[in-house]
């Protein structure tokens, strides 16, 4: 029997400029040597000319692609009311999961799991899908390098947020760089242009980079 599979990973955790992205992969269990073939494997290993062409592939091959995009805006929120990134994260792949279920036939799914905690993440996932009667549900650490299905999700979800992060670029700048914490440009931009932009929607101000870089913008106006 082809059974179907559901990989489904993220793009953009980390980043305190611009979105995260969720994306689920559906495919025939039959598809998967065809996606090893063509080199799919987790995003990060892939060069972003590479990422877009498999994506293309991918879509085709695929039964069903779902996305998912939480903005900077809706993280914050959460945050302050006490929910944590790995429960919007759940939140998001059960969306996925409920957009592309439609309880015909069994699908196993296998998802890349944020938490350290695999047992309680996958309580807290079920908890918030509306049929569990057909799912196999596999929630793993590095499943994007272990199911091809997450490494073609993982794809998906990263040229998303690419294609998001170029719109940004194109209407703040592209010195605002990749989005992440660890890139010299983008600590540059947010102390430059952190308080200019801060009402756009587009930083994740709850994280400690944002706030570290809009207190040293404060600091150099004061004096």
């Amino acid at each position: 029997m082809n059974l179907l599979i559901l990989g489904i990973d993220d793009a953009g955790r980390g980043p305190v400029i611009g979105p995260m992205v969720l994306a689920g992969c559906l495919i025939r269990e039959n598809a998967q040597k065809e996606l090893k073939k063509l080199g799919v494997k987790d995003s990060k290993q892939l060069t972003p000319r590479r990422r877009e062409f498999l994506e293309k592939q991918i879509r085709k091959l695929a039964e069903k692609v779902a996305a998912v995009k939480i903005s900077p805006k809706t993280i914050d929120q959460s945050q302050e009311k006490g929910i944590k990134l790995n429960e919007v994260e759940a939140i998001a792949c059960a969306k996925i999961i409920n957009k592309l279920n439609d309880g015909k036939e069994k699908i196993k799914v296998f998802l890349d799991c944020p938490s350290s905690s695999l047992r309680k993440w996958s309580e807290l996932l079920r908890t918030k899908i509306k049929n569990l009667a057909n799912l196999e549900i596999y929630c793993e650490h590095k499943a994007d390098k272990n199911h091809v299905s997450v490494s073609a999700a993982s794809i998906i979800a990263k040229c998303i947020r690419e294609r998001e992060m170029k719109k940004l670029k194109e209407k703040y700048g592209e010195e605002m760089g990749s989005g992440y914490p660890s890139d010299p440009l983008t600590i540059s931009f947010l102390e430059k242009k952190g308080r200019k932009y801060k009402d756009k929607g587009i930083f994740r101000k709850s994280w400690i980079t944002w706030q570290r870089a809009n207190a040293k913008a404060v600091q150099k106006k004061l004096f």
